[in-house]
């Protein structure tokens, strides 16, 4: 089952305006952002940890804990699978975040 998406409310160029200093193409990509199918880290429920904040990848849709929480799955699965845009998964929040460029923008 995929991840629920939205279409973000900000057109590319806009969005390209507010990403950090530098140019992050990985954020730019992105079209159409990847929602939460639960509000759980998946990788934490199978080990029985708690998480701080979530976050979802913009690549395959996994929801994961955030550098914050023990675990720190998110960036893991970053690297491991070299899926470098997360969006946040806490309600209210509506950024898109780039662990290789360190760069983060609204949506």
């Amino acid at each position: 089952m995929d991840a629920p998406e939205f279409s973000c409310g900000l057109l590319r160029h806009d969005r390209e305006a507010h990403v950090n200093e530098q140019s992050c193409t990985h954020i730019e990509d992105v079209v159409t952002v990847r929602l939460p199918h639960q509000r759980a880290c998946q990788e934490c429920v199978k080990v029985a940890s708690t998480w701080v904040h979530l976050r979802t990848c913009q690549s395959c849709g996994m929801t994961h804990c955030c550098d914050s929480s023990p675990s720190k799955h998110a960036s893991q699965h970053a690297r491991a699978r070299a899926h470098p845009v997360v969006a946040s998964a806490e309600p209210r929040e509506r950024w898109l975040y780039c662990y290789p460029d360190d760069a983060i923008a609204p949506y």
